[in-house]
């Protein structure tokens, strides 16, 4: 029955079945099939040149020899006649050298081999002077790599070097992904840990313009950062020696121990405190997050230091109208101290340098523009004070704590902010909620949902109350893990400016939101979970929310503006959102701050202040608080009007081109005799001083002093 039911097996499948079988018996059973296949091969066709030849012998001995002569020829044998025994030694003699010069071979292929593996491992030393290196691999290593390329390209192309724990050919794919062509820039990548110093001196950070630590997505990250630094310290050597260092972190727990670790030329920025910050500034001010992606790409205009000389002694008021392609925002000392949009009366200084907004750094030359400005064409009403706002937060992750304390610290009297969040908020203290009301929209149980009923009370996020490192559920998951133990940012008692008011809700399901009154809110801040707390992609929940909303909003007829946090770029084209809409992206934020400051480590200061809640920062104004409402007018008049209310303006957005334009109608940097016809929509993009205390936005005391920038916790430089 068995016969029966085998398949016949073919004469060649034997034959090739026997074969497999004898090669994989010995590199000697190998060797000699080749053997017996040359001679196969040569002999006959060797013979068949002799017998087929006029000019062969026509004896067969003569022939014999001349078939030995050919066939030793083709092998490389010698072609050596007369008795066997010297056609034998001869044999011989070819076989040793054939053997040799293969071995050769061979050896000179396995050297090849093994240096192109290494080679594609990246383990070769870079020798590369002025160069910037980044050390770890995160999803601000494209953004940073990117603008590197871009600002070092000119003048002369310098190598961007990429090292990495991660196979250096796969780190190549996915840059080139990303950024396509390099153009000019050079990008060299070396694989292994960054933390240990023999592999870090691959990328000699001693000759390096700059280094940058990126911190990974993991859990460990911010320990790598600093074991990176020391790994640092170790290979370059002593402090104060070595190039400018830049790192980032996400907890400030790693904050002080870090900046220790990258010594006096070190740079730390707080990740998730940069971007908590700007969430909150935007959704206070509609387009702020266009104007800084702007300001911190190096495709456009961004921030450079430009020669004061031709206004030493003269007040910072003269230095606003005194370039005609660049916009004056503030000074840098001789003292090596930032003041950022400064009294219009204070004097310029010998040794002072100009910080302004421009195309690049020769192009910020001096040129007197007073005579570009039109009186009458200029706003006489008085700008309206600020009211109270109120704000509706969709989601929850480790940020939001740091969002609620940078809204609380700006809010109006009166403000108010409602929270949904999905499930339990960890680290905060159930009785707090006492004292507050339900959240409009959320006082019924949501039909259909098997979960906890949505409105039922949970604590307020972003209270002084909250206990640091108790456990409490993740939302959306079941698992128990210690809340971080952050450090509390500084801030004035509460005096009821903002009050907080949290619902848990089913915010993955949209018949969830339906009961929501978009009417109610001036802004809807929309925060995906961490990465492992939620979705396998945390923009997975932020585009079902944002979806929602989209359904409410064509259900009501009533739009209302949405700032969003997005963890990939790539998403941005995907979200229903309008266009011009506020979309942060953390990763390409941090990358974008870092790429400047590794450029330019004295904005530090800079962009610490524009991030911060205090001092001067970017806002979107109404054209019509500067310039009379439907006149023609150059920007030197928006100028001179911005000056005498103790702000810097240095650009603006046209309304009509919002969805239109790729930049959203923004227009950074105009030249001061530009001329345009400005209406009640448009807006003016300014440095002012912003008034969180008293109710509305207020200039400087013409007192004549300076303000220095705020030691807040953006950027730390030792």
């Amino acid at each position: 029955m068995e016969r029966e039911g085998r398949r016949p097996v073919s004469f060649r499948g034997r034959v090739r079945y026997r074969f497999d079988r004898t090669l994989a018996r010995s590199t000697g059973t190998l060797m000699g099939w080749l053997v017996v296949s040359c001679l196969a091969v040569v002999v006959p066709v060797s013979a068949l040149l002799v017998w087929t030849d006029p000019g062969s012998p026509r004896s067969l001995p003569g022939r014999l020899t001349a078939v030995w002569r050919t066939s030793a020829r083709t092998l490389r044998l010698g072609d050596v006649t007369g008795t066997p025994l010297r056609m034998v030694l001869a044999a011989v003699l070819g076989l040793v050298a054939l053997l040799c010069v293969s071995t050769l071979v061979g050896v000179i292929t396995t050297g090849l081999e093994k240096r192109l593996t290494e080679l594609s491992r990246g383990r070769s030393t870079v020798l590369e002077h002025g160069h910037a290196v980044v050390l770890g691999w995160s999803d601000q290593v494209f953004t940073v790599v990117a603008e590197l390329v871009a600002a070092q390209a000119a003048p002369r192309p310098r190598a961007v070097v990429v090292l990495a724990d991660r196979d250096k050919s796969e780190m190549e794919r996915a840059l080139a992904a990303h950024l396509g062509a390099a153009g000019r820039g050079r990008v060299v990548c070396r694989s292994g840990p960054a933390s240990d110093p023999a592999v870090l001196a691959l990328v000699s950070p001693g000759t390096a313009r700059t280094v940058l630590v990126l911190p990974s997505g993991e859990a460990t990250g911010d320990a790598e950062v600093l074991r990176v630094l020391l790994a640092l310290r170790t290979v370059v050597g002593e402090e104060g020696a070595g190039p400018p260092v830049l790192a980032a972190v996400r907890d400030d727990r790693f904050r002080a121990p870090a900046r220790l670790a990258a010594g006096p030329r070190g740079t730390v920025l707080e990740s998730d405190t940069v971007t908590a910050r700007l969430i909150a500034q935007c959704a206070g001010r509609p387009g702020l997050s266009l104007v800084l992606r702007d300001l911190l790409d190096f495709a456009g205009d961004e921030f450079h230091l430009a020669d004061a000389t031709a206004f030493q002694g003269r007040p910072f008021g003269a230095a606003l109208l005194g370039h005609a392609t660049s916009c004056v925002v503030g000074l840098l000392t001789a003292e090596g101290r930032t003041v950022l949009n400064p009294c219009p009366r204070t004097v310029i200084e010998p040794g002072s340098r100009l910080i302004v907004v421009s195309r690049d750094d020769t192009s910020a030359g001096a040129l007197d523009c007073r005579h570009l400005v039109d009186p009458s064409a200029r706003a006489t009403a008085a700008p309206s004070t600020g009211d109270a706002s109120r704000l509706l937060l969709l989601g929850w992750n480790r940020r939001a704590p740091l969002v609620i304390g940078q809204l609380r610290d700006t809010a109006r009297p009166g403000s108010v902010l409602d929270v949904l969040t999905e499930g339990v908020v960890p680290g905060t203290d159930s009785a707090v909620l006492g004292t507050e009301s339900p959240v409009p929209g959320t006082e019924s149980p949501v039909p259909g949902t098997d979960s906890a009923v949505p409105g039922t009370e949970s604590p307020v996020p972003g209270t002084d109350s909250a206990v640091p490192g108790t456990e409490s559920p993740v939302p959306g998951t079941g698992r128990a893990v210690p809340a971080p133990a952050r450090e509390p940012e500084p801030r004035a008692p509460d005096d009821g400016r903002l009050k907080v008011r949290h619902r848990s809700s089913a915010l993955s399901r949209p018949e969830s939101l339906l009961g929501l009154d978009l009417a109610l809110y001036d802004a809807v801040l929309v925060l995906g979970p961490d990465p492992g707390a939620g979705p396998d992609h945390p923009d997975d929940w932020t585009l079902v929310t944002l979806l929602s909303l989209r359904l409410l909003e064509q259900r009501t007829g009533h739009s209302v503006r949405v700032v969003t946090e997005l963890t990939d770029d790539r998403n941005r084209a995907l979200a229903p959102l309008d266009p011009g809409s506020d979309v942060i992206v953390s990763g390409e934020l941090t990358g974008l701050l870092m790429a400047q400051i590794a450029q330019s480590p004295h904005l530090a200061a800079v962009f610490d202040e524009l991030f911060s809640a205090e001092g001067s920062g970017i806002s979107l104004r109404p054209a019509g608080h500067y310039v009379r409402v439907g006149t023609t007018a150059t920007f030197a008049t928006v100028v001179a009007a911005a000056r005498d209310r103790g702000e810097c303006a240095i650009g603006y957005r046209r309304h009509d081109r919002w969805s239109s334009s790729p930049d959203h109608g923004v227009r950074l940097n105009p030249h001061k005799g530009e001329r345009h016809e400005w209406s009640a929509e448009d807006q003016v993009v300014v440095v002012a001083a912003e008034s969180i205390r008293g109710g509305g936005n207020v200039g400087h005391p013409h007192d004549g002093s300076d303000r220095s920038t705020s030691n807040s916790r953006t950027a730390q430089t030792t």
